[in-house]
C-alpha cells in the first residue's frame, strides 16, 4: 500500500498545485497528505471508495485547511489595467498574492501524448490563475471533475457531500470559469522546429537589444508582467517601447530551461561584475500561432533555477 501511495505523489502534486496556485506550498501539502494517509491507512474501506479517491479526500482537506484566510492569487493582468512602458514598477506585493510557476519535472510519472496535452493545458499559469476566481470548494470540484475525470459520486465522496451538492457547485464553478477562461496557447513540443526557432529568435533579439526583431516574434496582443510587481504591459507596441528603454537589461543573458506549467521557460542572468552571470529572473512564455503571446517574468527565483533545468550561474 505504501508503494501505491508513493505512486500518487506526481498526480497529487498536480492536484494540490491547481487548488493552491502555489508551487512553494505544494510539497508541504503533498507531504502532509502522505503522512495523514499512512497514519490513517487502517481506516481505508475499499468497499466505500477507491484508494485514489480516499487519498484525494485527504489532500482536499489539507488544501482547504491551507486556504483558510488566504487571498486570491493572481497574475499581473488580474490585478488591474495595463501600465505604460515608462511607469514606475511600484511596490512589490507579497509572494502569497501571486500564482507561482511549477516545473513540469515535479509531476512524476509518464502519460500518453493525449493525456500530456490535457495536463499541460490545465497547468498553464493562465488556467491556474482563472481557477483562483473560484471559492476553494468550487475550485476543488471543478478540478476533480473536469481535469482529473472523477465521477460525480467520487467527487462527492472526496468533498464529503452529496452528489447533488457537488453537481451544483460544479455548475457554479463552470459558469465563473467561463468568464475568466484563458486565451488559447500552443503546447510546447521538444521536436517542434518552429517553436525552437521562435524561442531562439527571441533570445537573440533580447540579447542584441534588437527591438525590430523583438516585435517580429511577438503576437500583436502580447502581454508581459513581472511579479512581484503589479506592473504589466499590453500589446507589442508597449513591449517594444519598454525594450527600447530597458538599458538595464543590455548585458543580461537568456538560457533555455525545461518546461513549466506546460510552457517554455527561459532563465535570465545578470553580470555580477566579477566574471559571472547570476540568476535574475525566470521567464515563462506562452506561444500562439507562431508568435510569443505572453511572458511572465518572475523575479527572485534564483534559488530555484535548477528545478527548472537551469544552471546556477554562467561564466563570461
Amino acid at each position: 500500500m505504501k508503494t501505491t501511495l508513493e505512486s500518487l505523489r506526481g498526480p497529487l502534486t498536480g492536484y494540490c498545485y491547481r487548488v493552491l496556485g502555489s508551487s512553494g506550498e505544494v510539497d508541504d501539502a503533498v507531504q502532509e497528505t502522505m503522512v495523514r494517509a499512512l497514519r490513517g491507512i487502517g481506516g481505508f474501506d475499499p468497499d466505500r471508495a477507491a484508494f485514489s479517491t480516499w487519498v484525494h479526500k485527504i489532500a482536499t482537506n489539507v488544501c482547504l485547511d491551507m486556504l483558510r484566510g488566504a487571498k486570491r492569487r493572481a497574475l499581473p493582468w488580474d490585478m488591474g489595467p495595463a501600465s505604460s512602458s515608462t511607469a514606475d514598477l511600484g511596490v512589490p506585493l507579497p509572494a502569497a498574492r501571486w500564482v507561482e510557476p511549477l516545473a513540469d519535472s515535479r509531476l512524476l510519472g509518464t502519460a500518453d501524448p493525449a493525456s500530456l496535452a490535457i495536463r499541460h493545458d490545465t497547468l498553464r499559469l493562465a488556467f491556474v490563475s482563472a481557477l483562483q476566481w473560484l471559492p476553494p470548494r468550487q475550485r476543488v470540484v471543478l478540478v476533480l471533475r473536469d481535469v482529473l475525470g472523477f465521477t460525480a459520486a467520487e467527487a462527492a465522496e472526496v468533498m464529503q457531500t452529496s452528489v447533488m451538492a457537488a453537481n451544483s457547485a460544479l455548475q457554479r464553478a463552470r459558469a465563473t470559469l467561463e468568464k475568466h477562461r484563458p486565451r488559447p496557447a500552443e503546447t510546447p513540443k521538444l521536436d517542434d522546429v518552429l517553436q525552437q526557432d521562435l524561442l531562439l529568435r527571441y533570445v537573440k533579439a533580447f540579447q542584441a537589444h534588437d527591438v525590430r526583431e523583438l516585435v517580429a516574434v511577438l503576437a500583436h496582443d502580447a502581454r508581459s508582467g513581472m511579479p512581484p510587481f503589479s506592473w504589466w504591459l499590453d500589446g507589442r507596441a508597449q513591449l517594444a517601447a519598454a525594450m527600447s528603454a530597458a538599458g538595464v537589461c543590455a548585458e543580461d543573458r537568456l538560457v533555455h530551461g525545461g518546461s513549466a506549467n506546460g510552457c517554455w521557460t527561459l532563465g535570465q542572468y545578470r553580470p555580477d561584475g566579477n566574471g559571472l552571470f547570476l540568476p535574475f529572473a525566470l521567464l515563462v512564455l506562452e506561444l500562439r500561432d507562431g508568435r510569443i503571446s505572453e511572458i511572465v517574468t518572475f523575479l527572485g527565483y534564483g534559488d530555484r533555477f535548477t528545478e527548472f533545468g537551469l544552471p546556477e550561474r554562467l561564466e563570461f
